[in-house]
């Protein structure tokens, strides 16, 4: 490992697709992880614990959100696709940093949207206009990274 390996990431950008469609980059995301869903059973005699007993992965939705721009308009086409019927897709999310270079990365399974929301228009103060999608997964998948 070299030292640049152990440098901490600043200015991440990250970059989404879902099967072979390119969502585009986003600046945030949040929600990557998962939860072991644990079940306690109180054993009689055990004065000392309650057993804890995994039972199943639970996985939270993912929020990506971004600057609006013409990259708005490949959301917009797979979110309308979900008329002919709900289909889940393979996702991957690549954190890479401002100059290109791969962090990490991330398969998803199952990958669906279950929200878009986009800009708020309002007078006022000339704010960067923002749009964030939310999508449910049921899971990580190995990259081949």
């Amino acid at each position: 490992m070299s030292g640049t390996d152990l440098m901490p990431a600043v200015g991440v950008r990250f970059m989404v697709h879902v099967d072979e469609v390119d969502l585009g980059m986003f600046i945030s995301c949040e929600g990557l992880g998962c939860e072991v869903v644990v079940e306690q059973r109180s054993e009689g005699g055990n004065n000392g614990y309650v057993v804890q007993i995994p039972s199943r992965l639970k996985f939270p939705n993912i929020k990506l959100t971004r600057p609006l721009t013409k990259d708005t308009e490949r959301v917009a086409r797979w979110i309308s696709s979900l008329a002919a019927g709900v289909k889940r897709h393979t996702g991957q999310i690549t954190a890479m940093t401002s100059d290109g270079t791969v962090v990490a990365r991330w398969g998803l399974i199952d990958v669906i949207p279950v929200r878009w929301s986009g800009p708020t228009f309002a007078k006022g103060p000339a704010d960067v206009l923002t749009e964030t999608i939310e999508i449910a997964h049921h899971g990580f998948i190995d990259t081949g990274a």
